[in-house]
């Protein structure tokens, strides 16, 4: 299925950002060339997640596996362009699972694991997905189960494949499926006989985003692997690199950031799931990883906790991507100082906008920390190919001028060979999110910085639709909450805004402490504010204190919810009419 108009395509195919190679063709060259060398390894708590022991698998064997499998989805009547969904944690089967679906030129449909009913029934029935893969179990969740329970209600939904044991009725065992020779022969020439492109599509992916319908995002294989080269050009990928993803392999950063540039790079890619710093810290020493990718908190956490940094091996890692929240320089140039590792910063989308900062652009910890490239733009050369192949600009959301001068915030928008053509059948949003001149428009708020008399670089300054407006100025609640990162008895916070009757809204900073006996003021706050010289009007004029954030099953913070919760616990005592 080819959703990119085709004069696009021509032009794409003839500056050379487009080619014809598809993901599955990567991984096919791996096969041939490098057969014995390992592949993809489970997480070391595979037992827990799912069932069975760890398994490791070379390039040839792994093979194997995706032609079985996928001789299986041909004799189950899954062809080209049929949508398949899959619920899988980080274990070999996912991989097995896409490297199948590549390979019948089916289009994949990935939902996290924390999925439930509510969340699946709606999305199943908008994409009309034929068969869904998935486990018996993954840890508690009895997965294939629940799709059965809801069956009755997914009329499109002919098959359900499961791996596991005890394989509830109306379920077909991925385990015990067996293939005749005429299965063979008929997978054969259902191959011969199908055309794949580098331009159908093989993901719908879907957003975080607050609106009623879903939104999701097909990619083709040319727009994954330009997006891919983002993380194989910045974290320097070779074959001899040790991949170790701890992303649900299910949006940019699982199949954007390890997938595709594995493929690309004939790497070794080692799956961890669901995050456990013992076991992460395990992998990286047993598995010798060079590479991985780790949220911000994190990083600092472990910087800052002698103990667990004790136990740790990280002699191998040479670099670990971190982001979706601003990066502390404190903890950016402490990985470099103490262990020679590099953070690189990344700011990336399911839409297809990829910003990646590292060693090689920014050499300058603190420098990296704030800014990114100003990829797609003339006259900037970076080490990533994916820098020439779109187009970005800054532009005023109230006058839809571009801004070309330094430290003025507006909205990001992108345009060429790594963006979506389009939301799956959501024509009413297309015709809004892309401008009079086909840039998609992000919703990121963004800024040109200069730094030594050069305005080369960007800031992130936020989500358009979390400014928050006191009196006639914007607050940031990202420049706000990446000071608030430096306080020594914070851990995390977000900051989101509260209506006010005289001001309109006022900024509440909702903090988790690293300490839980320990406690925080307001006046406190304040003053850590006075202190480095902030703007009055941006500092918090409320906080609240929490256990934990409210989290999407992806890791990232939901403001709105977040947004909500501290409304009802402040607004009333404010007399606040919401």
């Amino acid at each position: 299925m080819i959703l990119v108009n085709e004069n696009v395509i021509n032009e794409y195919v003839e500056k050379g950002w487009w080619g014809t190679e598809t993901i599955y063709n990567l991984f096919d060259r791996h096969v041939k060339t490098r057969p014995t060398m390992e592949a993809i390894i489970d997480p070391l708590n595979r037992e827990t997640i799912c069932g069975g022991l760890p398994r490791r698998l070379t390039y040839e064997q792994l093979s194997k596996e995706v032609d079985q499998l996928a001789a299986v989805l041909i004799k189950n009547g899954i062809q080209k362009d049929d949508i398949i969904a899959l619920q899988l944690p980080n274990t070999v089967e996912i991989v097995i699972s896409y490297l199948a679906i590549l390979r019948i030129g089916a289009i994949a449909t990935p939902f996290p694991v924390q999925y439930r009913e509510y969340e699946y029934e709606g999305l199943l029935n908008f994409v009309e997905a034929k068969a869904v893969l998935t486990m018996t179990h993954i840890l508690k969740y009895e997965a294939a189960r629940n799709f059965v329970n809801v069956r009755s209600k997914l009329p499109s939904v002919e098959k359900i494949f499961a791996w596991g044991k005890d394989v509830p009725e109306g379920v077909i065992s991925l385990e015990q499926e067996e293939l005749l020779m005429e299965d063979i022969e008929r997978f054969q020439q259902k191959l011969a006989s199908t055309e794949f492109t580098a331009n159908d599509i093989f993901t719908i992916c879907w957003t975080s985003g607050t609106e009623g319908k879903p939104k999701g995002v097909p990619r083709s294989h040319n727009e994954w692997i330009i997006s891919a080269y983002a993380s194989v050009d910045v974290a320097e990928f070779t074959e001899v690199d040790v991949l170790l993803n701890t992303f649900p392999m299910v949006n940019m950063a699982g199949i954007g950031g390890m997938f595709v540039p594995w493929l690309i790079a004939g790497s070794k890619l080692i799956m961890h799931h669901p995050f456990d710093l013992p076991t992460f810290l395990a992998q990286i020493s047993i598995e010798r990883a060079s590479y991985t990718l780790a949220p911000p908190a994190l990083l600092s956490m472990m910087l800052n906790n002698e103990a667990i940094l004790k136990q740790a091996d990280f002699s191998t890692l040479r670099a670990i991507g971190s982001g979706s929240t601003p990066l502390s320089p404190v903890m950016v140039k402490g990985w470099k100082e103490k262990y020679n590792i590099d953070i690189i910063n990344y700011f990336g989308s399911n839409e297809g906008a990829t910003y990646m900062s590292g060693p090689k652009d920014i050499p300058d910890t603190e420098q990296r920390a704030n800014f990114f490239p100003r990829f797609g733009v003339v006259g900037y050369e970076w080490s990533t190919r994916i820098a020439n192949r779109f187009q970005s600009r800054i532009v005023n959301v109230e006058t839809g001028e571009e801004i070309i001068e330094s430290n003025q915030p507006g909205e990001m928008r992108v345009k060429g060979a790594s963006i979506l053509p389009g939301y799956w059948k959501r024509d009413d949003i297309n015709n809004r999110v892309f401008d009079k001149d086909g840039f998609f428009c992000t919703g990121d708020m963004f800024e040109i910085a200069e730094v030594n008399g050069e305005a080369k670089y960007y800031r992130f300054v936020g989500r358009s639709k979390d400014i928050i407006i006191r009196g006639g100025n914007n607050i940031s609640p990202e420049e706000v909450e990446y000071l608030m990162q430096s306080h020594p008895k914070i851990a995390e916070v977000s900051v989101v805004g509260i209506p006010d009757e005289v001001m309109g809204e006022r900024a509440c900073a909702c903090i988790v402490l690293k300490r839980p006996e320990e406690t925080i003021e307001l006046e406190e706050v304040v003053e850590f504010f006075k202190k480095s010289g902030f703007a009055t009007y941006k500092i918090p004029e409320y906080i609240s204190i929490r256990n934990e954030l409210p989290r999407n099953p992806v890791g990232k913070i939901l403001k709105n919810n977040l947004r909500e919760q501290v409304q009802q616990e402040i607004s009333p005592r404010l007399g606040v009419k919401q």
